[in-house]
């Protein structure tokens, strides 16, 4: 058995920031866990920037920035979490400048900052377009100095919970293949989305929603699933980030006609308005014909008019991944874009001080805690906003790292485990794992992983309606039913990644029933969940959230519980 005082589950901004907070808070043994190697965490993909009201463009405030990230998320965001995500975003920003996170700047010096969608003031600060990598880069330095113990490619099955406390994790060691339990005080899942549930994506393979279902599976509800963000720029068929960024320089939208088409949608910002509302407005031009490309499904991303100079300086890996990906120069001609599943608002329910909840009057489970894209402390509501993604992973991460100082060094009760609950982890483990590898039936992995990425594309996307939810329900059942009845052809321990495959479709899965669930039941419009047949917000019946339990018999059963509302009540949301 492995002890450490802490462990956290995924080494992108969240895990990372976590880390070094609860060393500055005074915690001892801390360990990161990640089943890819730190600087391959899915934070380095973020492009565009981290939000921020330094006002170095142009005025700007806290005010405006809650405000904005309020009314961004539809005013599902509980305003308590908005408030201290914004006013905590300067003192960030220095925070990771000192660091040594290189920030493009302006001409004398500041920190440089481009508009993006929603945002009412240009507050994005950015590395040209690849930010995340900038800051995954500063803090993994900043890990390395601590002496933080890092287990790279070991890959989490489950948590450990007992007597209403959480005392450790199980774990397999990729190279080897041998399962153990991490013993330790308090838990932190920064593992990411789970985008991957959907045919064309912006995530990274590894973002599989594994921490999501663990958690779920451990009697922790899930917050908020059904409201999953496509973002309007994806490279056509590949699904690429091409980052908001582009917009922010000043990049238009154009439809298979040639026409700037957002004056239909937002006359007010354009190309900047909201991604919801942006990648409706790219689907209706596909649904309604106007698409380009040989099939239609496509709008164009027309950064011509922004210059050589321009592009290469502040756009230049968009410009490597359209050459690289579409063989097209986005200097000479626009590229082809689609909305592309990106982020999801909801996930594991915490308070802003990063600890898990699971109940509707949000009961603490002792030790556990969670932040970043995998948590839902609700600061997005139904929608994020482009950059507070950043900000979020950097600043509530942070929160979590000094709530487990503060709990380790006064608030720790130890909580007992008995020798024979982590041999039961560890026996429940190993039997699932077996099962897993003996899995000798007719299906292949991948037609079940492809079959449910189409299905989930095409009744659970940017659009949904009833009777297409209702069909999809049953084909979730039809893919469990699959996925019993399905191949592995590597029987090995040893670095097995047809295992680790099997192991995550499972996840997504059941991810995605989660997801339906609430999808069917939200019956209105609602930032990235948008109904056909309930096509207006609905704050009457549905200014709440979603929480997802597991039923006995494996199925989501669904409550719901308030929105915090402290200073901004809900008015019609326009652009």
């Amino acid at each position: 058995m492995i002890e450490h005082d802490v462990v956290i589950v995924g080494a992108g901004l969240a895990g990372q920031s976590a880390a070094l907070a609860a060393i500055a808070g005074g915690a001892k043994d801390v360990a990161i866990l990640s089943k890819v190697h730190p600087v391959r965490s899915h934070s380095g993909a973020a492009q565009g920037g981290i939000a921020a009201s330094l006002g170095n463009e142009a005025e700007d405030s806290v005010e405006m920035h809650d405000y904005d990230t309020v009314k961004g998320g539809d005013f599902l965001s509980d305003q308590d979490a908005s408030l201290i995500l914004t006013e905590s975003a300067p003192e960030m920003i220095y925070a990771l400048e000192h660091m040594g996170v290189v920030f493009s700047r302006t001409e004398d010096g500041k920190i440089a900052q481009r508009p993006f969608g929603g945002h009412s003031s240009p507050r994005a600060c950015f590395a040209a377009d690849r930010t995340g990598h900038a800051i995954l880069h500063g803090l993994f330095e900043q890990v390395v100095k601590h002496d933080v113990k890092i287990y790279s490619e070991w890959y989490m099955l489950s948590i450990i919970v007992h007597d209403h406390g959480c005392h450790g994790i199980v774990v397999m060691n990729i190279d080897s293949g041998e399962i153990e339990v991490i013993k330790t005080k308090a838990v932190m899942f920064g593992t990411g989305g789970y985008g991957r549930i959907f045919q064309t994506t912006t995530n990274a393979f590894a973002s599989t929603g594994d921490g999501a279902i663990i958690s779920y599976r451990a009697g922790v509800p899930l917050e908020d699933t059904e409201f999953m963000q496509f973002h309007p720029t994806g490279l056509y068929r590949h699904g690429i980030l091409a980052s908001e960024g582009a917009r922010g320089e000043g990049a238009y939208l154009i439809n298979g006609e040639g026409e700037r088409f957002m004056e239909r949608y937002a006359a007010g910002m354009m190309e900047l308005a909201p991604r919801d509302i942006v990648s409706r407005a790219e689907q209706t031009e596909i649904d309604e014909g106007r698409g380009g490309e040989e099939d239609g499904d496509a709008v164009y991303l027309d950064l011509r008019h922004l210059g050589r100079e321009r592009i290469m300086e502040r756009l230049p890996q968009i410009w490597q991944l359209s050459r690289d990906f579409q063989g097209i120069d986005m200097i000479e001609e626009p590229i082809p874009i689609q909305p592309t599943a990106h982020y999801s608002m909801g996930g594991i329910p915490t308070n802003v001080d990063g600890e898990v909840v699971y109940d509707e009057e949000n009961t603490v489970l002792a030790g556990y805690y969670s932040a970043g894209e995998c948590a839902c402390v609700s600061t997005h509501g139904a929608n994020r906003l482009g950059t507070n993604s950043l900000l979020e992973a950097c600043v509530y991460g942070d929160r979590a790292g000094r709530s487990i100082a503060k709990y380790l060094s006064g608030g720790y009760e130890e909580r007992p485990a008995t020798p024979q609950v982590f041999s039961d982890a560890v026996a429940q483990a190993t039997e699932r794992a077996d099962r897993v590898r003996a899995m000798d039936g007719p299906e292949r992995l991948g037609d079940i992983r492809n079959d449910l990425k189409v299905a989930m594309t095409n009744k659970c996307g940017v659009y949904r309606d009833e009777g297409p939810l209702t069909e999809l329900t049953d084909e979730l059942r039809e893919f469990r039913g699959r996925y019993a009845r399905a191949h592995i052809s590597d029987r090995t321990r040893r670095f097995n990644t047809e295992f680790l495959e099997a192991v995550e479709l499972d996840h997504m899965i059941e991810l995605a029933e989660v997801m339906v669930a609430g999808a069917l039941a939200r019956k209105e419009s609602r930032g990235g969940h948008s109904r056909r047949d309930f096509p207006t917000r609905d704050d009457e019946n549905f200014l709440k959230h979603t929480l997802a339990n597991r039923a006995e018999d494996g199925t989501p059963d669904l409550t719901y519980k308030p929105v915090k509302i402290i200073r901004h009540e809900p008015v019609e949301r326009t652009y």
